[in-house]
């Protein structure tokens, strides 16, 4: 199995046991708010295309649970917004008119401890436009010509400028690089056709003009553009190949994380993924390949946890460290391995396009980072021995 120097291609043979898992019914709990109190609360309404990378504003109505009592108040906002600095959520509390943080339908300091089943509305601030600057900033373009660039994005890095994330993206990256980029679907945008979570690395579409992101769009939309990752996931599968189909969209009570959500009184959107087993380790791990059918925000992530396979060192869909199957001898070296990964193992490794103009098939790899490389050559050597 290929996984250093120039990717191959991971076989694509679909075995005989195949499945497709559909959602179930979400649950519905509600919260009561007068009318008189939201109407003097902006709302923002952010459509979830593509995969997400950066913090999407939105009202959240949050109720304090036991483990988050004694937490101060801009604590619990920021990771709330966990894209979004402490030092612009304390601005919200403490400097906006009217504020833009309310615990139990009044203000509060930023020192304030949260007490069990406050009700606590935080509706983000309107900034000011936020214009990208050009910022010399390491990036690896993969390929490039005068209508598109292909990069592989790296771990960590927000792809576009965003309250809270104002610059040090990819976008601010890619400023400096050329001046030639789309509109995309704002100023803070431009150039943009996908997105990729801030922590999941790999390869993304960049246009270099209209035409060319109106193209490859079309090929996102009409699923002629392919679009494959690799993760690694808790559990041990009884299918080889599997199609899961289940809308996302805001989870009903925690609102930083999406879910399958099928209850027709709450908002979602159709959502399908592809799972192939490539390879399994030790009684405990799965390495899956998905291969992304629709765009939604976390939608591998969400998928993979609703079947009951999340995806290693996820922070937001995962579970503890499940190592109990592993010899003795081996926890301590897989679980330091995981800590490492720093995030969800989770990698953007292939993609398929038709050029914008010639129309030609073009197919690009990136190799895994090397956290994730080195947690899989870990395990290769615990099953051989």
């Amino acid at each position: 199995m290929a996984r250093s120097g120039e990717m191959s291609e991971w076989s694509m043979v679909r075995l005989s046991k195949s499945r497709v898992l559909q959602g179930t019914v979400g649950s519905n709990p509600t919260l009561s708010v007068s009318f008189q109190f939201l109407a003097r609360w902006w709302r923002l309404y952010v459509e979830e295309e593509n995969i997400a990378s950066t913090q999407q504003l939105h009202t959240v109505l949050h109720s304090v649970s036991q483990e988050e009592v004694g937490m101060r108040l801009d604590v619990l906002i920021t990771r709330l917004f966990p894209d979004t600095s402490r030092a612009e959520v304390q601005r919200w509390i403490d400097k906006t008119t009217p504020p833009a943080v309310l615990v139990n339908q009044t203000e509060r300091t930023c020192s304030y401890k949260v007490r069990l089943h406050d009700k606590i509305t935080a509706v983000p601030s309107l900034s000011e436009p936020i214009d990208a600057k050009p910022q010399n900033l390491p990036i690896r373009i993969v390929y490039e010509d005068e209508h598109i660039i292909i990069v592989d994005k790296p771990r960590g890095m927000v792809v576009h400028p965003a309250p809270g994330t104002p610059d040090s993206t990819l976008v601010n990256a890619l400023l400096a690089h050329t001046s030639g980029l789309s509109d995309g679907s704002s100023p803070q945008r431009p150039g943009i056709v996908h997105r990729l979570d801030k922590d999941t690395g790999g390869l993304i579409m960049i246009a270099r003009n209209n035409a060319a992101e109106r193209s490859l769009q079309l090929q996102i939309q009409n699923r002629t553009a392919s679009r494959k990752y690799l993760a690694l996931a808790w559990g041990m599968p009884e299918w080889s190949t599997a199609v899961v189909e289940a809308p996302i969209g805001r989870h009903p009570s925690d609102r930083i994380k999406m879910a399958v959500v099928t209850n027709p009184h709450l908002q979602a959107r159709h959502a399908c993924t592809e799972l192939y087993v490539k390879q399994t380790y030790l009684n405990t791990f799965t390495l899956l390949e998905a291969k992304l059918q629709t765009g939604r925000t976390h939608q591998i992530r969400v998928h993979c946890a609703h079947i009951h396979y999340p995806i290693v060192g996820d922070p937001l869909y995962g579970v503890p460290n499940q190592l109990y199957h592993l010899a003795p001898a081996h926890r301590a070296a897989v679980d330091k391995a995981i800590v490492l990964l720093n995030g969800q193992a989770l990698h953007a490794y292939s993609l398929t396009i038709q050029h914008p103009v010639s129309r030609e098939t073009m197919q690009f790899y990136s190799q895994l980072p090397p956290a994730f490389e080195n947690l899989l050559t870990l395990l290769d050597s615990f099953q051989a021995a």
